[in-house]
């Protein structure tokens, strides 16, 4: 083999097992991210927050219409507060609270209805990707749900017209409080094909090439 199909050859290979390790990375940041309930009492990092908020900026929105905004809360006395109109006590173990908010009318202005379809779909896309980013960080997250948005609002002073998407506790994890983490739903459980029932995929269709194939 001549010397610069032996460069383009190894620089090949570099190529395609750097690929391999981004997969794999990704696979183990997704597997290793846990809905923590007990923190300790070492504080998360601000900064930290702050890269997760911007990975999450990075997602998809539609027409490129970003209308999520992170609120982030330090002071022990608001996430108290916070802890306590969701009524679960647990969050107030954390050091900083987000609370991932939304302005729907940004992408009713441009979308009528729809648009209120798109800000549901878009927030829950960001806060995928920012609890993702906390996990890969070597923190704690858990996306909260559960609570009196009324109350929020005005503790926080969030008008009216904001959505309130999630209540966000963040730190590391207090891994003596570790329980077995729950099984997760089988893919064969969550697929159907070509029409909605069908849990068997034709075999009409030809198989593609699977570029995993060249991991070796």
């Amino acid at each position: 083999m001549k010397p610069i199909y032996k460069t383009i050859f190894v620089w090949q290979h570099i190529f395609i097992l750097d690929i391999f390790k981004i997969f794999m990375e990704f696979d183990s940041v997704v597997r290793r991210r846990r809905s923590a309930h007990s923190f300790l009492k070492k504080r998360a990092s601000w900064k930290a927050v702050l890269d997760a908020v911007e990975a999450a900026n990075y997602g998809p929105f539609a027409g490129n219409l970003n209308n999520l905004r992170f609120l982030i809360i330090e002071e022990e006395e608001t996430i108290a507060k916070v802890a306590k109109h969701a009524e679960q006590t647990w969050i107030g173990e954390a050091g900083i609270i987000v609370i991932v908010c939304s302005d729907e009318t940004t992408l009713e202005d441009k979308y009528g209805e729809r648009g209120r379809v798109y800000s549901r779909q878009q927030a829950g896309a960001a806060i995928e990707t920012f609890i993702l980013k906390l996990a890969d960080l070597g923190l704690g997250s858990c996306w909260v749900g559960a609570y009196s948005d009324e109350l929020l609002k005005e503790v926080l002073k969030i008008p009216q017209h904001i959505q309130i998407e999630a209540v966000i506790p963040v730190g590391y994890e207090d891994k003596k409080s570790y329980e077995k983490k729950p099984k997760k739903k089988e893919l064969e459980n969550s697929i159907y094909w070509e029409n909605w029932g069908n849990g068997k995929r034709p075999t009409i269709f030809k198989e593609p090439i699977d570029p995993m194939q060249f991991k070796r």
